[in-house]
């Protein structure tokens, strides 16, 4: 009776690390590029008797693509001393009085150069996860856009960004650095 448990017990462990195994993975999603088919051959006479040839080897596999890269900024964006970036609270995507202000002098620069477009960024310090800070830096983009379009900017001419933690005006690990980090950066270019 005690091998048959012993048996059992072990039978069951190792069907569950099999499940567990299993399901711990992730399916890789490639990108592989098949090679052209090749033309059909022409209907050939019968062979001649000859020495017959090695075969090529099979043509070597493409290798895989790189992952997609962030969205970065277009390169036709510019800083322009006029619009001064903003900063946010510690996990916050709220609209400071200071900040306000600073958001009121880009309101009337933008709509006095109606020919600009704008393209604001989002950017967050380096705490939390990756998705999370993206997610966060988008909302602070949207914020200082909302802001913009009250006061009177076309929401046409803006474009949003979100880099997360990606590009850091501060790589120190302190508080004063990290809000140099947390803030919204301001870019134009003409229609």
């Amino acid at each position: 009776m005690r091998t048959f448990i012993v048996r059992s017990f072990l039978a069951s462990m190792i069907i569950g690390l099999l499940f567990v195994a299993a399901c711990a993975k992730r399916p890789v999603a490639t990108v592989s590029q098949a090679p052209a088919p090749a033309p059909a051959p022409a209907p050939a006479p019968p062979p001649a008797p000859a020495p017959v040839a090695p075969a090529p080897p099979p043509p070597a596999p493409a290798p895989a693509p790189a992952p997609a890269p962030r969205p970065a900024a277009p390169k036709e964006f510019m800083p322009n001393d006029a619009l001064k970036p903003i900063h946010f609270a510690f996990d916050k995507s709220d609209i400071r009085p200071g900040d306000a202000k600073i958001l009121d002098a880009s309101a009337k620069w933008l709509t006095a150069n109606p020919n600009q477009l704008l393209l604001i960024e989002g950017h967050t310090d380096e705490r939390g996860t990756d998705a999370y800070n993206l997610a966060l830096g988008d909302r602070r983009a949207k914020a200082a856009m909302n802001y913009l379009v009250a006061q009177g900017v076309q929401g046409d001419r803006i474009t949003l960004v979100s880099f997360g933690e990606e590009r850091p005006l501060c790589r120190e690990q302190n508080e004063a650095c990290w809000a140099q980090n947390r803030r919204a950066m301001f870019l134009v270019k003409e229609k």
